[in-house]
Formats: C-alpha cells, structure tokens, sequence
C-alpha cells in the first residue's frame, strides 16, 4: 500500500468478532496503526500513547485502529489491561498485514521469522492513504505528536 491508494472497504474483525469497514469511518480521518505483539514493551508504550491522546485525535477528526495477527482473546485482554479505547483488527489470516505490505522477514538476536513491520497509515475521509509512518520512523512512545504531525 502507497500513499494515494485506496484503502480496501473490509478492514477485518475487531476484538469482539465485529467486521470493521472502512465506511464505519466515513467523514474521519483513519489512524491505522500496525504492531507487533499484544503485551510486548514496545507496543505497549505505542497503545497507551495513542490511548493517552485518544480525546485529541476525536477532537481533530481522527479514529484510531490497530491491526496486529493476534486473536481476538489476547486482543481483549490487551485492551482490559491498557483502558485501551479503540477497537484492534485480529487479522490471524493475514490478509490485511499483506495488503498492506507490512508482513515482512524480520531478523532479531541471529534469527529470521515473519512478522508485522511496525507501520501506520493515515487514511483520508476519502478512503485514501494520504501518509505513511514507517518501521524505522515510529516513535512509540511519541507517536501520537507523529501522527499530529507535532
């Protein structure tokens, strides 16, 4: 996915088995976000700082959603545990991680695997990717001044 490409109408299922569409979103701008892990460190961080700045981004017509491949159990406990306010995609069949080129090889401590490039876009009212925030570019625990563009 680039910047300028139409984002696909079925996003998935949410935590609660919900199917998420683009047009639930229809007149806001869209903060999809990818990570990782459900309860990791690093991931934590980046949902308790979109959490933190939640009441920010409704305020400037923004929703947030995450994408990661866990299922909607751990997805629940991550949100139970974080106050998390947003819904998160338990895309367990891949299908929005590589639609999204975010599924990718990744190496840690002499060991390749695949695994989510940590990567958010923002989506226009239109549907549209109008940025993109990349794996070596995401602050997590600033990313909401990121994505503010503050």
């Amino acid at each position: 996915m680039n910047i300028g490409d139409k984002c696909p109408e079925i996003l998935g299922l949410d935590q609660n088995g919900k199917e998420l569409r683009l047009s639930d979103f229809s007149g806001k701008k869209l903060v999809l976000y990818f990570y990782p892990k459900d309860m990791t460190p690093g991931c934590t961080n980046e949902a308790c700082n979109l959490r933190d700045n939640y009441e920010r981004f409704l305020s400037m017509g923004y929703a947030v959603v995450g994408v990661s491949v866990d299922d909607e159990k751990k997805h629940q406990r991550f949100i139970e545990k974080h106050e998390l306010p947003f819904p998160l995609i338990a895309d367990t069949d891949h299908k929005l991680v590589e639609a999204f080129g975010v599924w990718a090889e990744k190496k840690m401590a002499g060991r390749t695997y695949m695994g989510i490039l940590r990567t958010t876009f923002i989506i226009s009212e239109e549907g549209v990717v109008e940025r993109i925030i990349g794996p070596k570019e995401v602050k997590v625990k600033e990313h909401a001044k990121q994505i503010l563009g503050e």
